[in-house]
């Protein structure tokens, strides 16, 4: 994203909509005319997710969106709620079919599906921050999702290798995702401690699941020994939709 300087007041209405918390927008003197203060847009933090533009914040129109290249555009696929990922054909960070387990029955019982997303509003992450997550899951032998836009950007998704010419790019967030037996969990938890003390950005783990077939869920005991928060914001599909999957 950038601003006009000819057509910025200096208004600062932008920065509210920012979903880096507008300290990506900064005021300062107009070069041409140091007595006029204008906002600037620090480029290489910016995600280029278009929520300022949209807003119609802007009294002036100073605000547009420059025809974004490889690799800059990346920012907008993975940001901008409204972009279709060109290599998935799909919005959105993850795949489409995790909350509808019951039709496609991609995560049976005795498996997990787990989603870690790295980086959130004010955050935000690097790419070099979800290969280091990637890799660290691959030493223990983690197969990707195949139809998640990030292991479309992997040279090598034996190591989890993100393409070196990406990995400075700056989006909202990205999502490693992969499918493992339910033993397996805690050996993933014992990577993620460890990764999680290398990366400079946040991330949350998902964990999608079948219930049980007493309705008790399978990973609570394998969390509460490790003392895991585990949010209330859970959420549950009661499985109202046509149960296509045999599962």
């Amino acid at each position: 994203m950038k601003i006009d300087p000819e057509k910025c007041i200096g208004c600062g209405k932008c920065r509210s909509y920012c979903t880096m918390w507008g300290g990506i927008m900064r005021f300062e003197r107009d070069p041409k005319r140091p007595q006029r203060v204008i906002c600037a847009i620090d480029e290489d933090e910016c995600v280029e997710c278009s929520v300022c533009l949209r807003s119609g914040c802007c009294p002036t129109d100073a605000l547009y969106q420059p025809e974004l290249e490889w690799p800059r555009i990346l920012r907008k696929n993975f940001s901008d709620p409204l972009k279709v990922h060109p290599e998935t054909r799909i919005p959105g960070r993850g795949t489409e079919e995790m909350k509808t387990n019951e039709v496609t029955g991609r995560f049976p019982r005795g498996k997990f599906g787990m989603a870690l997303e790295l980086g959130r509003p004010g955050v935000g992450t690097r790419f070099r921050d979800a290969e280091k997550v990637a890799m660290a899951l691959a030493e223990i032998g983690i197969g990707f999702e195949e139809n998640n836009p990030l292991t479309k950007l992997m040279v090598d998704r034996k190591t989890g290798r993100i393409d070196p010419r990406v990995l400075d790019e700056k989006v909202l967030s990205a999502i490693v995702e992969f499918l493992i037996p339910e033993e397996m969990l805690p050996r993933v938890l014992d990577v993620l401690d460890r990764v999680s003390r290398e990366v400079d950005t946040v991330f949350v783990g998902d964990i999608i699941t079948r219930v049980a077939k007493d309705g008790s869920v399978p990973y609570i005991d394998v969390l509460r020994k490790r003392n895991r928060f585990m949010s209330i914001n859970g959420k549950s599909n009661v499985g109202l939709g046509w149960p296509l999957a045999n599962v």
